[in-house]
């Protein structure tokens, strides 16, 4: 059977206490609605429509980055989540197959509660995800029957036996195309909220003779967040399930809870990772890396026996290859590192590309903004660079050449040459003494005075 999604994406989250649409707060560096997306994903679905609020082309914007296809519906006035259903009719005409609803902020359903929603359409029209919390609170109940469901009631409007009820609503349903969008055609404002609910369609299915049932999903994965607490909440969630899944595949975390991890964060098996390390998005780790404790990666690929930090920065465009090593205090962004090279102490390479088996030496800096344009600087392989060199790009340092230690090399470097570029040095004897003595009988005077 054919699938649609349709994600609701249209709340402003005003318990959020932000400027930023609800959906577009990231978990794992990626925003709620990306992770809402790729969890429908795996429906494999012919249609995706995102349903969004006015003034919301943000929004827009993050839903095709994730998903170029995916059609835009906006929800002009907000009235609930059935009318925001109804939205998405003009993406929907002549489609012949299922509809699933999913929600922009609920980014943890998995691929397998998503399947058994979709099987569980043999036995019925309406489908909905249901799940049983530790407290249930105010969620809406499941009014059930044997594997029917009778109807869904919110709690506001729910009677005293029915919020004894454990099994509780995850907003999440499948039901045919066609079938739905008749149905959300004839909802009515609720009395206490003056919304359109979804959840009457199950009703008003019913009352139309089709069969309605129900799923089970964990509480874990119906995590929704309307807060700063419930953000933070799963954020928490998302990076023990991360680092979990690495430890399974054979990751070394010496400290799992200091790792921060990003929603595509990729590292091979035998990898180490050291005690309070962040990956930002973008980063993969071959297998027998070793990241050291207090890196920080973005954007970046470390290949295998490479070893990185303490203390290092690795930023977008920064390409490690084997056995590679970025010490302490090194910053390293746009530049390919060669085989066996190594950046060791105190320095910044940016915009750059260092031959195999380098050496750059403490302090070196790559000086690759002018004020207004970037310069790249090319390093060649078996290169010795002098510590606190200045590499002024554009400029070229040819195989086998070295520099001398403090210079500033603004021209091009032979191969196998050596480049000095710093004043000569002249000692002044007895020069210190003077003026030391002077200096102090100036403090003196300044004091006295």
């Amino acid at each position: 059977m054919a699938t649609a999604l349709v994600v609701l994406a249209a709340g402003m989250g005003s318990r959020m206490r932000s400027d930023r649409p609800k959906v577009l707060h990231e978990v794992g560096g990626a925003p709620l609605l990306a992770h809402a997306l790729r969890a429908g994903r795996a429906l494999a679905p012919e249609r995706v429509v995102v349903v969004t609020g006015p003034d919301m082309e943000a929004v827009a914007a993050a839903a095709h980055e994730e998903c170029p296809e995916a059609g835009i519906a906006v929800q002009a006035e907000r009235l609930g989540t059935g009318h925001a259903v109804a939205q998405a009719a003009p993406f929907l005409q002549s489609f012949e197959g299922d509809v699933v609803v999913l929600y922009g902020d609920t980014p943890f359903i998995r691929p397998e509660t998503l399947a058994a929603l979709a099987e569980a359409r043999a036995r019925a029209e309406v489908v909905v995800l249901g799940f049983e919390p530790a407290d249930p609170a105010r969620y809406g109940r499941l009014v059930t029957e044997g594997e029917g469901l009778l109807r869904i009631v919110e709690w506001q409007d729910a009677s005293e036996e029915e919020r004894q009820i454990r099994l509780c609503n995850s907003g999440v349903l499948a039901a045919p195309a066609e079938l739905l969008l008749k149905l959300v055609q004839r909802l009515t404002p609720a009395a206490t909220s003056g919304e359109q609910y979804l959840t009457d369609v199950v009703e008003l299915a019913r009352q139309d003779g089709a069969r309605a049932t129900f799923v089970r999903g964990s509480e874990a994965e119906m995590l929704g967040v309307n807060s700063r607490a419930d953000l933070a909440a799963a954020e928490a969630a998302f990076q023990a399930r991360a680092r979990a899944a690495l430890l399974e595949t054979g990751v070394t975390l010496t400290a799992p809870e200091t790792v921060m991890l990003s929603h595509d964060t990729v590292i091979g098996r035998d990898a180490e990772i050291e005690p309070y390390v962040v990956f930002g998005p973008g980063v993969t780790v071959e297998t027998g890396a070793r990241i050291r404790a207090f890196s920080h990666l973005e954007g970046c690929h470390v290949s295998r026996g490479s070893v990185v930090g303490p203390y290092a920065r690795l930023r977008p465009g920064c390409e490690l290859a084997e056995n590679a090593r970025v010490g302490n205090f090194v910053e390293i962004k746009n530049a390919t590192l060669g085989a066996g090279v190594k950046v060791n102490h105190l320095s910044y390479i940016g915009d750059a590309a260092i031959g195999a088996q380098s050496n750059v030496g403490a302090g070196t800096v790559t000086c690759n903004y002018d004020g207004v344009s970037k310069h790249r600087t090319e390093i060649g392989a078996d290169v010795f660079i002098g510590s606190d060199t200045m590499l002024v790009a554009p400029v070229r340092v040819g195989d086998g050449a070295m520099t001398g230690s403090g210079s500033v090399i603004t021209e091009d470097v032979p191969a196998e040459a050596l480049a000095l570029g710093r004043a000569r040095q002249v000692n002044k004897p007895g020069l210190a003494a003077k003026l030391m003595a002077r200096l102090r009988a100036r403090a003196q005077r300044n004091k006295a005075g």
